[in-house]
């Protein structure tokens, strides 16, 4: 056992893509240890994503990031020497996350039923889009897809041009991946307990819909629908964006009496406000729309006459919610970012060294480790087959069988 926070724990990673990679990528981060069963036949494509860290174009940056600190062994799940890999594995690894459409598991002869037979205690986790049950429980799907089929989408976007395209995964990883741990490491403080696994199904559509926590509870109590703009914080109040001079945008999100009192005072708009009190003025920005209306125009009109760096030194030390778009590279090399550790080096292959996002999280007495990039496919087959006791003629048999594809071991 290492001394991670979660050095105890031991997984087989049958996921690929996004959303599972990340999830394991975070408990690996953790001191978790992850071999990550890849198809040697079915590269995924996350691998293939150029720009690449090697040269031999096996391991691209994507890839590089979301297998960090894990292992890779090259298996085809198809040939059935493979299985007998996956017994002896589940002597050692008694956690299990798949990330297929239902019921390819099974057909591989890898389902829950199936291996807790052999190892009682269990976790296994199932992270797909729409679920193991249901009648969309088989269908494609991708963040946008789901997005949609939860509703988010219905009230995220403009009037007069309707829903608008995340620019980050919400509900791969915000809804899938972090869904995975939070039911991952609740099953292992019950196992803890008494000893039992649990068969973990995570839907990132179902996990979607807590996101509704402010329009929700509204209509559930017969309230109208959320719409586009129709909402305090989906446009429908002065919580948003606002374009400068140059084209960048500032965005506000001080909906409370006090901070738009300050944005607006900042900008001389303070007299568009009136003598309202606090209790007053918070009626006016939730249920007054052509007072609403009439202030985000001024306000545009006030933010388009500078450039987005005036405003960013203007509002440097008023406490008004009013902060800046930055692109990403802007807000890494952020004092706030560069204080908080956000980017950290990890080795590559040869000895040099790949940036990547850190593990945002800090702990008391702790600190994660990034011991390397993700491995070239099946990089670890060999060490994690001898570790099982596998002899150098059981490999080669195994080998001449195709257990691990065109994959050198």
């Amino acid at each position: 056992m290492n001394d991670g926070l979660l050095g105890s724990l031991k997984i087989l990673d049958f996921t690929a893509q996004l959303p599972g990679p990340y999830a394991t990528m975070v408990l690996a981060d953790l001191g978790a240890d992850v071999i990550r069963i890849e198809s040697p036949t079915r590269v995924d494509p996350v691998r293939i994503l150029p720009p690449f860290v090697d040269d031999e174009g096996q391991i691209s940056f994507g890839h590089a990031y979301l297998n960090r600190n894990k292992k890779s062994v090259a298996l085809d799940l198809k040939v059935k020497d493979s299985f007998t890999v996956i017994e002896r594995l589940l002597e050692h690894y008694d956690i299990v996350i798949e990330q297929f459409r239902p019921g390819v598991m099974e057909r591989l002869g890898l389902s829950y039923e199936t291996l807790s037979a052999i190892n009682n205690s269990l976790i296994y986790c199932s992270l797909s889009g729409y679920g193991q049950t249901g009648p969309l429980r088989e269908r494609a799907g991708h963040d946008i897809n789901y997005l949609s089929r939860a509703g988010i989408m219905s009230y995220s976007g403009k009037k007069e041009s309707g829903p608008v395209v995340m620019g980050i995964q919400v509900a791969d990883i915000g809804s899938g991946s972090y869904n995975a741990i939070v039911g991952l490491l609740s099953a292992v403080i019950h196992r803890s307990r008494t000893g039992q696994g649990r068969y973990i199904d995570v839907s990132m559509t179902d996990c979607l819909y807590p996101y509704h926590a402010v329009s929700a509870a509204k209509e559930l109590s017969g309230g109208e629908s959320a719409g586009y703009e129709t909402e305090p914080l989906s446009g429908g109040s002065v919580y948003g964006f606002y374009e400068t001079a140059d084209g960048r945008y500032l965005s506000f999100g001080g909906v409370e009496p006090q901070f738009l009192s300050s944005f607006c005072e900042t900008l001389n708009l303070g007299h568009l406000l009136g003598e309202s009190g606090p209790e007053e003025l918070l009626a006016k920005i939730f249920l007054q729309p052509d007072f609403v209306t009439a202030l985000k125009e001024k306000i545009k009109e006030k933010i388009k006459e500078k450039p987005l760096q005036h405003w960013m030194e203007v509002f440097k030390t008023v406490d008004a919610c009013a902060e800046p778009v930055l692109t990403f590279s802007e807000a890494v090399a952020s004092e706030q970012a560069v204080q908080r550790e956000l980017l950290v080096d990890v080795p590559g292959p040869g000895g040099k060294m790949v940036k990547q996002i850190a593990h945002p999280i800090k702990y008391s007495g702790y600190s994660p480790t990034y011991e390397r990039v993700g491995a070239a496919l099946g990089g670890d087959t060999r060490d994690v087959l001898q570790s099982l006791g596998y002899s150098e003629p059981e490999i080669e048999t195994m080998k001449q069988k195709g257990a691990f594809g065109p994959i050198k071991v």
